[in-house]
C-alpha cells in the first residue's frame, strides 16, 4: 500500500480532487519523466460541468455546476458524456472523481422540464441522452468515484450508483435513493439492475416500491453508499481511496469490471430502441403527465 499512500499525498497535494483519463494502455501508469517539472493541472468548461485533469496524478475532477440543483437537462447529459468521452480518449487519465460545485446538492435527478408537455421527438431524444450517458459511465475503463456532498435523488442517486465507490458526506440531511415511485413513475430496468447490483434483490425491491430516500446513515447502513465521510474531509478520503484503486494494475481491473457489469449492459445495448418507445408510450400518457404537472407546482410553491 506504500504506492497508495505516496499517490493519496500527491493527489492531495494538488488542491483538486484527480481527474483521469483513458487507462494508459494495459496497466502502465503514467510516469513523471526525470528533471522535468510536475505537469499542471488542466481544464476545460462547459456550461454545466467543469472538469480539471491532474497531469501528475492521472486523475480528473468532474464537478457539477448547473444550478440551482444540478438537474439532469438534454444539455446536462450531452456535455457530462462529451466530458467522459473526452477523458476515455486522454491516455494519461485513468481515474474520474465525480462531485458537485453547488452546495448542498449532488443532483436532483432528471429534469422533470424534459418530460412534461414535450413533443414524441423530444421525448426519444432526451431518453437517448439518459441512455448514453449510463452506457458511457458504466461502461468507463476508468476508475469511477462518486463524491456525493449534497442529496442525490433518482437520476442523481443513479450516477453514483454507476461509479466503482461511492462516499457521501456524513450529513442526515442529505438523501439519497431511486424516489421514481413517489413521482408515479417507474424506475427503467436498468435503473434497477444497476441498484440490485449495489444493494442486492431485497433492498432494491423494497426501495423501489417505496421510492425511498435514504438520509446519510441508512444510506451507508443499507450500501448505497460505500462511506460517510465530514464533509470537510471529502477530498482527502476521496484522494486516499483513489490512489488505493490506481495501485492496482489497470488491466486486471478493468477486466474484472467489464465482466461484472457485461450482463447488465449488453441487455440495454439490445433493447435501446425498445426501451426509447416504452418511455414515450408511458411519459406521453395523460395521468403521468398529470403527476408531473402537479409535481411541478408543488415545487413552484416551495421557491415562493
Amino acid at each position: 500500500m506504500a504506492a497508495a499512500s505516496a499517490l493519496a499525498r500527491r493527489i492531495a497535494r494538488s488542491g483538486v480532487l484527480p481527474l483521469c483519463r483513458r487507462l494508459p494502455a494495459w496497466g502502465r501508469a503514467v510516469r513523471q519523466l526525470p528533471g522535468l517539472p510536475l505537469a499542471p493541472c488542466r481544464a476545460f468548461s462547459n456550461n454545466k460541468i467543469q472538469v480539471e485533469m491532474n497531469e501528475s496524478s492521472g486523475v480528473a475532477t468532474m464537478k457539477f455546476k448547473s444550478p440551482p440543483v444540478n438537474s439532469l437537462s438534454l444539455d446536462f447529459l450531452t456535455e457530462f458524456s462529451i466530458s467522459l468521452e473526452k477523458l476515455e480518449n486522454d491516455r494519461a487519465c485513468r481515474g474520474v472523481i465525480i462531485t458537485s460545485a453547488i452546495p448542498k446538492i449532488f443532483s436532483s435527478g432528471l429534469d422533470i422540464t424534459e418530460m412534461c408537455g414535450k413533443s414524441t421527438e423530444h421525448y426519444a431524444e432526451f431518453w437517448r441522452a439518459v441512455q448514453e450517458f449510463w452506457l458511457r459511465l458504466y461502461s468507463s475503463n476508468m476508475v469511477t468515484l462518486a463524491v456525493i456532498n449534497g442529496s442525490s435523488p433518482a437520476g442523481g442517486c443513479l450516477i453514483a450508483l454507476s461509479c466503482d465507490y461511492r462516499i457521501m458526506a456524513e450529513n442526515p440531511k442529505y438523501t439519497i435513493g431511486l424516489n421514481e415511485a413517489q413521482l408515479g413513475i417507474v424506475a427503467p430496468f436498468w435503473f434497477k439492475d444497476t441498484f440490485v447490483n449495489v444493494v442486492g434483490q431485497r433492498v432494491a425491491e423494497r426501495s423501489l416500491q417505496l421510492g425511498s430516500l435514504y438520509p446519510a446513515p441508512e444510506a451507508l447502513k443499507f450500501g448505497v453508499v460505500d462511506e460517510l465521510v465530514p464533509e470537510e474531509k471529502l477530498q482527502e478520503k476521496a484522494a486516499a481511496v483513489m490512489a488505493q484503486w490506481l495501485a492496482l494494475p489497470d488491466h486486471a481491473r478493468q477486466i474484472t469490471k467489464s465482466m461484472m457489469r457485461k450482463t447488465v449492459l449488453d441487455r440495454l445495448v439490445a433493447h435501446r430502441e425498445e426501451d426509447i418507445k416504452n418511455f414515450i408510450s408511458f411519459i406521453s400518457k395523460e395521468s403521468i403527465q398529470k403527476s408531473l404537472r402537479m409535481y411541478m407546482e408543488m415545487l413552484k410553491k416551495k421557491k415562493s
